[in-house]
């Protein structure tokens, strides 16, 4: 996910149907064949199709124009027109396909769906055989096919997790996700190591829990500082919220606050989600009463201490994380 995209407009056209054919029958000894022009062919459907292993939209900003094939016109002998092939176009769980020129929102894919026709191909025109009648044996005329439809779109991906990891930067949120998932974020002792989202799956007691890491917030972020802002969206399909706050921290008694603001002036549904508050770095931080401190600065949110360094406290933190996502 080096080039991460979560949003691009792209062109989106199905193809034209073939147009049907004016021929006659030409054979020895028949010198008044009827008419024999075939169909056109039917033009592609542009089709969008889920694909699980897809983490990002960058894919369609490198080709942001997606054209089915047009329908063959029709032949004689009464033979249809080829049909043109359909475009499929991947996306990855969690896109949102919008009108770009309305806004309004047509697809939002989840993990259930397999695929939808979006536009259709216009149909093949037909051949001059289907207008013969008793008073004009010999038509010239055939069907044009019918053009097919273009649409300017916006795609949107937020992304689908059950958890999501919120913190000021340097807080420990690659860190804690390199220990409880499989992902592999990049961590460094500095702030602003994430720049884009990180996803990864817990596995615990047969269960698996997708959780989800953004780059950190700083205060201002709501009118645009830092990078956590522009990636706030993919918290938005989140089942509950992991705060991060180092318990080092000089501020640490406002931390969580500057976070909490920040989180409502971009959506106050963000802040209503169910949460726990995780003082992280317990290896470097020695006061025993730190938990009780902040527990009482933040009530009523429960709060947990933990090291991902040295695995203090992840196992409670595991069993949590579960309860929040709704596995058990």
């Amino acid at each position: 996910m080096n080039k991460f995209v979560d949003e691009v407009i792209i062109d989106v056209a199905s193809g034209n149907g073939g147009d049907g054919a004016v021929s006659f029958r030409r054979e020895k000894y028949v010198p008044r064949g009827g008419p024999d022009g075939g169909d056109g062919g039917k033009g592609g459907d542009v089709i969008f199709i889920l694909k699980k292993n897809l983490k990002t939209l960058a894919h369609l900003k490198m080709q942001p124009r997606f054209y089915a094939e047009n329908g063959q016109a029709g032949m004689s002998r009464r033979k249809s027109g080829k049909c043109g092939k359909n475009l499929y176009i991947p996306v990855p769980p969690g896109t949102l396909i919008k009108d770009s020129g309305t806004n309004k929102l047509l697809k939002d894919f989840t993990t259930d769906e397999k695929e939808w026709i979006f536009l259709q191909g216009g149909k093949g025109g037909k051949g001059n055989w289907h207008f013969a009648t008793s008073t004009n044996r010999a038509p010239r005329y055939a069907q044009p096919g019918k053009p097919g439809t273009a649409k300017k779109l916006t795609c949107e991906l937020n992304i689908i997790a059950d958890i999501g990891l919120i913190g000021l930067p340097n807080a420990g949120k690659s860190t804690l996700l390199s220990v409880l998932t499989n992902a592999h974020p990049k961590i460094a002792g500095y702030p602003f190591t994430t720049k884009i989202p990180n996803l990864g799956v817990m596995g615990y007691k047969n269960s698996e829990v997708i959780i989800a890491d953004i780059p950190g917030i700083i205060a201002g972020a709501a009118r645009g500082l830092g990078l956590g802002l522009q990636f706030l969206k993919h918290m938005s399909r989140t089942k509950a919220l992991v705060y991060l706050i180092d318990s080092g921290s000089p501020t640490v008694l406002s931390d969580f606050f500057l976070l909490q603001n920040e989180l409502k002036s971009y959506s106050e549904t963000l802040v209503q989600k169910e949460s726990l508050l995780l003082l992280t770095k317990a290896d470097v931080q020695h006061d025993p009463h730190i938990v009780e401190k902040v527990g009482q600065t933040y009530a009523p949110h429960p709060v947990l201490h933990i090291s991902a360094v040295t695995g203090f406290g992840i196992m409670e933190l595991k069993n949590r994380i579960l309860r929040l996502a709704g596995k058990i």
